[in-house]
């Protein structure tokens, strides 16, 4: 058993885990904007957290035997993650947590964008992005568990209702 524990490969499987959990529960406790809306400085975070942890997974062994290891032990425990999420809708409140509204008939909901750690500029970027000019034009800005704000606005309702109008136009006149 002991020499079990001792492989290298046993290391880095375990090393692996642990690396990807602690990633997980990082980015969780940070904040879901960290994966939609990477500025620069996020990006230059995102890719240094990838280089400062390569080592603490694989160690010594910089083998391709090491490397692929270490890869396959990501892919599956990142699959095991997937499929808890998709079996267990509590898990998945956990891991990925709940979507925030932040703009709701015109009215930011500040408190809301606070939740979010989000700033007014960065809420206004998106808005802009759907093609929406103004705050007061939007009634419906959610902030998505993947870190995407969808933006609903007086736009979307009238092509809502008129693609509604066109497909009943075309359905009485199939009848």
């Amino acid at each position: 058993m002991n020499e079990f524990l001792s492989n290298n490969y046993v290391h880095i499987i375990f090393s692996t885990l642990v690396v990807y959990l602690f990633i997980v529960i990082a980015i969780r406790l940070f904040g879901k904007k960290e994966l939609a809306q990477l500025s620069v400085v996020d990006m230059v975070f995102i890719l240094l957290i990838s280089n400062a942890v390569q080592n603490a997974m694989v160690g010594p062994d910089a083998t391709l035997s090491g490397g692929i290891v270490a890869a396959s032990t990501l892919f599956v425990v990142n699959y095991i993650f997937k499929y808890l999420q998709y079996r267990f809708p509590k898990f998945n409140k956990v891991v990925e947590g709940d979507a925030i509204m932040l703009i709701y008939n015109g009215k930011v909901l500040d408190s809301h964008l606070k939740k979010a750690k989000l700033t007014v500029d960065e809420l206004l970027e998106a808005v802009r992005e759907h093609g929406v000019t103004s705050i007061e034009e939007v009634n419906l800005a959610i902030l998505e568990v993947d870190g995407n704000i969808s933006v609903l606005s007086d736009e979307f309702k009238k092509k809502t209702v008129k693609h509604h109008k066109i497909r009943k136009a075309i359905k009485n006149g199939m009848n």
